[in-house]
């Protein structure tokens, strides 16, 4: 990976993606496709849960150099989603609202206004949705499938907002019930069981998304209520044992295709990053864990960049980051269902979700660069 990959990565998506919403001045979101179907341009398609993600790439990026554009770029995109969810805060999915709180949450110290009070209002409203009768929280209001996707990230948010007991019930569910005993990863969620009432199957799939939040609640908790390490220590051993693949310079994440799958890696890269960066103590597990966290997500990127397409002499990643990325053609946009899932396109590039991966992958390999004292090699 060369340097000022991220500053490349960020004017690919900024250039392909970032409009004004229905040409309001002082709004931007991000379109998603590129090339954009009338649809996409229009924002009649533009995923909530995305944009919060487009909100902390930006906000990466200005961390790594802060401009007085980029903040305005910040601001704008804030306004953009409350006038594309028609001036609404929130929506009926928990996982979409804790995503779009957090990365609120993110840019608050960035932007000349208070973001606190809506983040708060999302934490309160979130933290009430916990399953008392099961645990857990579900996936959308008056739902009953009770998943990580949603638990997860509440728990992160609820852990930054203070609410630590609620995060602990979160992180310790999960445990007791989604990890598989047979690799230590973390499954999907409960399912409710129509021949047994009030019964639940265990959704044992697994996706890296799943493994990311569960390090970023672990992670919270650690650093916030000193609790122990040992989960967070063994999920990243398990994520690297069975979650990638071999490919120069070393193993490599694998990916999760298009559509919403296209910013599962990106999550569990944003989370190692953070346990590379933020795990407290000395011990060797410790040391390890961050060792661990750093090889990943640096061989990741140097795989992901090596495999980079280009239009105009900036980057198009891969859905998978171990082989060729592709430069999208017109058409093929993935299916939408309801609200909530959206399928890859014919050619994953040209989802919004999959660059918005290779850019946060971009930033957290350059921010480990700038924090690692000694060049990293293959395992």
């Amino acid at each position: 990976m060369i340097v000022g990959a991220a500053a490349l990565a960020e004017r690919a998506v900024v250039h392909r993606h970032l409009r004004r919403v229905w040409g309001v001045p002082g709004t931007r979101l991000g379109v998603v496709g590129h090339p954009a179907g009338a649809g996409e341009r229009l924002f009649l398609r533009w995923h909530y849960w995305w944009q919060a993600h487009l909100l902390d790439c930006v906000v990466d990026a200005q961390h790594r150099l802060p401009t007085t554009e980029r903040a305005d770029t910040i601001t704008a995109i804030v306004d953009g989603h409350r006038l594309r969810n028609l001036g609404l805060l929130g929506n009926r999915y928990y996982d979409d609202m804790a995503w779009w709180a957090l990365a609120m949450l993110r840019a608050d110290p960035l932007v000349q206004r208070d973001l606190t009070p809506s983040v708060d209002l999302l934490a309160r409203r979130i933290k009430d949705a916990w399953n008392t009768d099961h645990g857990g929280i579900p996936w959308r209001k008056r739902d009953t499938f009770l998943n990580v996707p949603a638990s997860g990230p509440a728990a992160i948010l609820l852990a930054r907002r203070g609410f630590l007991l609620r995060a602990t019930e979160i992180t310790d569910w999960i445990e007791r019930l989604l990890l598989r005993g047979d690799d230590h990863l973390v499954g999907d969620g409960l399912h409710p069981d129509p021949g047994r009432p009030g019964g639940y199957d265990i959704g044992a799939k697994v996706y890296t998304y799943n493994q990311g939040v569960v390090l970023g609640a672990e992670l919270e908790l650690i650093r916030r209520a000193a609790a122990d390490p040992a989960r967070l220590h063994r999920l990243v051993a398990a994520i690297a044992t069975h979650l990638t693949t071999e490919a120069a310079p070393g193993r490599v994440l694998v990916g999760e295709g298009g559509g919403n799958g296209g910013l599962f890696t990106g999550i569990l890269v944003r989370h190692l990053t953070r346990v590379a960066l933020d795990l407290p103590g000395t011990s060797s597990a410790d040391e390890r864990t961050r060792d661990v966290a750093t090889r990943l997500v640096l061989h990741s990127a140097d795989a992901a960049w090596s495999h980079r397409a280009e239009i105009d002499g900036l980057p198009v990643f891969g859905a998978d980051w171990s082989v060729p990325a592709q430069v999208p053609r017109p058409g093929g946009a993935g299916r939408v269902q309801g609200n909530a899932r959206v399928d890859a396109s014919r050619q994953p590039e040209r989802d919004l979700s999959v660059q918005l991966a290779g850019w946060m992958l971009m930033e957290a390999a350059e921010s480990l660069q700038r924090s690692c004292p000694r060049p990293l090699t293959a395992w």
